[in-house]
């Protein structure tokens, strides 16, 4: 076994395949080959969130005992840093150059971020700004089994011990998305202004439609602790 066996590096470097002819120049083809490399690793990290935070869901689903609650964090607290890295990547798209981007673009036709069908699946598991995701729900679950309401958990803090570090996870979590939706929003702002988004959406309107904060009832119960 060598390194490049184990990683299929020679069918993972043939896997970026730029649609702009060598004739559109040197400079627009490798920023298409940019603009690739970072979308696909972007959907890569995308797997290994979703596969975090439905292993953070399980452990946390009844009967599960202290040992599974902080299995739970573990996978929750990775899933946190990945969502910083999926911010960062948008980071690295700042140096495509607008001009190598406008020549390209046309070459992406109907093929949009918004089809991503592992973003969907993340918006399951985190829910938004008005409904509570499949995450929040094995937490309440995981409270309740061991005798505490969502809301004593906030309320007593650090004498819930695990569950408090799982909430304050959750929030975490929640913030770290916001941030990472409304970078990209900026993002595509900088690049195509008002112009209509690709896959024949309406563009930056339509990302700051999705623009939600995850876990809306703890927000709401975290807040309340300034009036208790």
């Amino acid at each position: 076994m060598t390194y490049g066996d184990y990683l299929h590096m020679e069918t993972l470097l043939s896997l970026q395949e730029p649609k702009a002819p060598n004739t559109a120049g040197r400079a627009v083809v490798l920023a298409e080959q940019f603009f690739i490399i970072t979308h696909q690793s972007c959907e890569l990290w995308l797997k290994q969130l979703g596969a975090d935070l439905d292993a953070a869901a399980e452990a946390l689903l009844p009967p599960c005992d202290p040992h599974d609650l902080e299995l739970g964090l573990e996978f929750l607290q990775r899933s946190g840093e990945l969502i910083r890295v999926l911010q960062q990547q948008l980071a690295v798209l700042e140096k495509l150059p607008l001009r190598y981007f406008a020549e390209f673009r046309t070459y992406l036709d109907t093929a949009s971020g918004a089809q991503s069908a592992q973003f969907r699946r993340l918006t399951v598991l985190l829910g938004n700004s008005h409904h509570q995701g499949s995450l929040y729900e094995a937490f309440a679950a995981a409270a309740e089994y061991h005798g505490q309401s969502v809301p004593d958990v906030l309320r007593r803090g650090v004498e819930c011990g695990v569950l408090h570090r799982l909430a304050e996870a959750l929030v975490d979590l929640g913030n770290g998305y916001w941030h990472w939706k409304v970078a990209h929003l900026a993002l595509v702002s900088k690049m195509i202004g008002e112009q209509d988004g690709t896959g024949g959406s309406s563009g930056v309107d339509f990302l700051a439609r999705r623009v939600t904060r995850p876990f809306p009832e703890l927000r709401r119960l975290r807040g309340k602790v300034h009036h208790s």
